[in-house]
């Protein structure tokens, strides 16, 4: 499993070589499919923080890459909105793209930049299961729990495994019971957790036939550009029926907290 600083080593050449959604998303399937992937992922985040009535909150974006959900907070009507990441490529590069907002280089597990009580809302989209040292992520759940103010809105995406959970070099899929669990003892309450894919990503939560199957035919599917653009043009319109038809999914989801 790799350290702290070898993650971050990671993910700072990863950003600094692509910093589109292949390289904040599943970089396997190449960028013309996780453009429709990211479609979904942007109808469901939408649907979901509009819930909140955000209009003139205070939000924070942990781990914003590429700023795909900046743009997406900010077209909801929200004007104070601050973004962080733990790479120099991506904070560089942000600045320059939403020069109206605030960035900054921290870790979710280390928001020292921020005053307790700070944020009405944060939302940190498929950061988690990239932080594979427990302590840290436990400590990110503390972080979040104190820049909210009482009764603000987390809203993070985990792909919250009913079966064991799976750990990696550069990810863990952490069971939901686990997750639950952490953000209880932060001082979260669970409101929701919805579908944000079902079929346009890794099925890690499904049985290992079909996980090896589906990821195959996947790869597969994308191997060129052209082909990628397809599959995704294909699966588009029924992902987006399943992720408003199902109460779960064997891939990510989005999850809505409450602080107590």
């Amino acid at each position: 499993m790799a350290t702290h600083s070898e993650l971050r080593d990671f993910w700072e050449r990863r950003l600094d070589g692509d910093w589109t959604e292949s390289g904040v998303g599943y970089r396997a399937l190449g960028r013309p499919f996780n453009t429709w992937m990211y479609r979904v992922r942007e109808e469901v985040f939408l649907r979901e923080v509009s819930r909140l009535e955000p209009g003139r909150a205070s939000v924070l974006d942990v781990g914003s890459g590429t700023g795909f959900y900046v743009g997406l907070w900010a077209r909801t009507g929200v004007g104070d909105i601050t973004g962080c990441d733990m790479t120099d490529a991506a904070v560089r590069r942000l600045r320059g793209r939403f020069p109206d907002h605030r960035f900054v280089r921290q870790d979710a597990a280390d928001l020292d930049a921020f005053d307790t009580d700070s944020f009405d809302a944060v939302s940190c989209v498929d950061v988690l299961f990239h932080i594979t040292d427990d302590a840290r992520y436990e400590r990110a759940f503390g972080e979040f729990a104190r820049v909210l103010r009482p009764g603000g809105s987390l809203v993070v995406s985990e792909n919250c495994l009913q079966r064991p959970e799976q750990r990696g070099e550069h990810q863990v899929n952490r069971t939901l019971e686990r997750i639950a669990r952490t953000a209880d003892r932060a001082g979260f309450d669970l409101v929701r957790r919805v579908p944000m894919l079902v079929l346009m990503n890794a099925q890690v939560d499904a049985p290992a036939p079909w996980r090896k199957a589906w990821g195959g035919l996947l790869r597969a599917a994308t191997l060129t550009a052209p082909t990628g653009w397809l599959a995704g043009a294909a699966l588009y319109p029924l992902e987006r029926r399943l992720v408003r038809g199902l109460r779960e999914s064997p891939t990510t989801e989005l999850l809505v907290l409450r602080r107590r």
